[in-house]
């Protein structure tokens, strides 16, 4: 996955690989969120840079404008750009509290790296 081609150069992927409206597609913070706190607890086991930097890159790039919703929005919610069921039509570019978990994990499994 870290060198799929249709991987976007800020790490967050689109919600499906195969999309054929890449790079015009949806984006899934959940998918990244997810994938990239797991790297870092693989990583602890493996010693691969690679799943660390990967990490760190979808890290810094969450904490940017374009995936942080803003302090003056009144939500539960800290991310946005997730994705939860695209066949369906449900839950499409939206924030989504599992995307949350895993971002306050992903920072935490970070700052506690081995």
């Amino acid at each position: 996955m870290l060198k799929h081609n249709s991987l976007p150069e800020d790490g967050i992927p689109f919600w499906d690989f195969n999309d054929p409206s890449i790079p015009n597609s949806t984006k899934d913070v959940s998918a990244a969120t997810i994938v990239a706190s797991a790297l870092v607890e693989l990583a602890n086991f493996t010693n691969e840079k690679a799943y660390l930097e990967y990490s760190k890159k979808v890290l810094k790039t969450l904490k940017s404008d374009a995936y942080l919703l803003p302090s003056e929005k009144e939500a539960p919610f800290i991310l946005k750009h997730s994705t939860g069921n695209w066949p369906k039509k449900d839950e499409m570019d939206v924030s989504i509290n599992y995307a949350d978990y895993y971002f306050l994990e992903l920072m935490l499994r970070i700052k506690n790296k081995k």
